[in-house]
């Protein structure tokens, strides 16, 4: 063993733990949540919106009737009831399945996990958004996958893109394994594919015989009233659907899953069994008691409008306040809006002065893979209050503002940074 000084095991690490970095933004966010700091990088549901003695009550009913059970190993698949629920959860936008066909996790990040952990090798290719969810693309560093954004719009993943990036990659001998996308609420873009552009998406992979991987944590948060129809409803085989009560319950109870083919959901299954033995059953038939005795779809409905009001401030702060030259996405459902800043202003290199103006965001670059990013940040609502999204948008055009003052009398100084996503924490993912 030679090591270093810092870390006596650094030659026995596996090749992939090499891409196990903090990022250099990671250290300004745990200052970013300081109270005095107005956050608009977390991407936490306002879980004080939950109706709490009843979720207490149900916790106690749960303790003093199935204590025995709630306390003891399940089954490596999820809880049968639970599964049975959760189709219940997943009608409105479409998806009908049965429940063997249902794999519980710890949160749709595990399912994502487990997803690529069964499909992919080191150097295999995975297809996903440009920009996409910084939390995959940290499943993807993890098992050394091959990353390969396709371009965005206003109606979410580009069909013409993704048919030359599987072109492309046919042209290398080089074979796609899935193509990663969440087509509601986008995040970090806060844009929605329409049912003509999910159909098309579809349509390419299915010819092109590759799996579909649809993310849905957000696809009930719509705040129009319409659920759209996710991509798994119109096809049970080419398509594994992820889902999530972090947003729509509560996120500390990490329970989500996975909906997939027959053969697949075994894959999944042992790997989950593999890696936890199986999914928290105090956190499930928490989760299913609430269901069972709860009017769930109200609290959702509340989440919508609680949300869309913080939207809207957020909406309304950017058009008073941002300077000439700002652009943004204005979602119609989820967390998040997706700001492109103007030209020359570098959203990583800004970040430690917006800090230290008491306002944070997340940089674009923690979205991607190769870099890009730089003149964007993800602007986050879900958490603050209205009046504290409105004092954030007002500290952070301030920020802008002198960032541009910089640029005009100074110009544009190079920042070097390593490609990658600045990967933050769990309560800014």
């Amino acid at each position: 063993m030679t090591g270093s000084r810092l870390d006596p095991w650094i030659d026995s690490y596996a090749a992939r733990a090499m891409g196990m970095t903090a990022s250099e933004i990671r250290a300004l966010f745990a200052v970013a949540s300081r109270p005095e700091v107005v956050s608009l990088a977390g991407g936490m549901p306002y879980v004080d919106a939950l109706p709490m003695e009843a979720i207490a009550d149900t916790v106690q009913r749960l303790l003093l009737t199935r204590g025995s059970v709630a306390l003891q190993y399940g089954n490596g698949q999820g809880d049968q009831t639970l599964r049975e629920q959760i189709l219940e959860v997943m009608a409105p936008v479409g998806v009908s399945a049965h429940p063997d066909d249902v794999v519980v996790t710890a949160g749709s990040q595990m399912a994502l996990d487990l997803v690529t952990r069964v499909f992919c090798d080191p150097d295999d290719v995975v297809l996903v958004e440009a920009p996409s969810y910084v939390g995959a693309l940290g499943v993807f560093r993890a098992y050394q996958v091959d990353v390969r954004h396709v371009a965005m719009d206003a109606n979410g993943l580009v069909p013409e893109a993704l048919e030359e990036a599987l072109a492309a990659c046919r042209a290398e001998g080089r074979r796609v394994k899935f193509i990663y996308t969440i087509p509601s609420y986008h995040n970090p873009a806060g844009v929605t594919q329409d049912q003509s552009r999910r159909e098309q998406v579809l349509r390419i992979a299915q010819e092109a015989g590759v799996l579909v991987l649809e993310d849905d944590p957000y696809g009930l948060l719509g705040f129009d009233g319409e659920v759209p129809q996710a991509i798994r409803a119109m096809d049970s085989e080419s398509v594994v659907y992820l889902g999530s009560f972090s947003k729509t319950i509560a996120a500390g109870l990490r329970v989500g899953w996975a909906v997939a083919p027959h053969a697949v959901r075994e894959k999944l299954v042992l790997a989950a069994e593999a890696a936890t033995l199986c999914p928290s059953n105090f956190a499930q038939l928490t989760v299913s008691e609430y269901l069972r005795t709860q009017p769930w779809m109200d609290q959702v409905k509340a989440f919508r409008e609680l949300y869309r009001e913080r939207r809207d401030a957020l909406l309304t702060g950017m058009e008073q306040l941002f300077p000439k030259g700002t652009s943004w996405t204005v979602p119609t459902g989820g967390f998040y809006s997706w700001v492109t800043l103007p030209e020359g202003i570098d959203a990583t290199a800004m970040l430690p002065r917006a800090v230290s103006q008491l306002v944070a965001y997340v940089p674009g670059t923690g979205f991607y893979v190769d870099g890009q990013g730089r003149d964007s940040m993800r602007l986050s609502y879900c958490h603050p209050t209205p009046e504290r999204i409105s004092e954030g948008v007002r500290r952070l055009a301030g920020v802008i503002e002198s960032e541009l003052e910089l640029i005009h009398t100074f110009g544009n100084a190079p920042v070097h940074l390593p490609p990658g996503p600045a990967t933050p924490g769990p309560d800014l993912a």
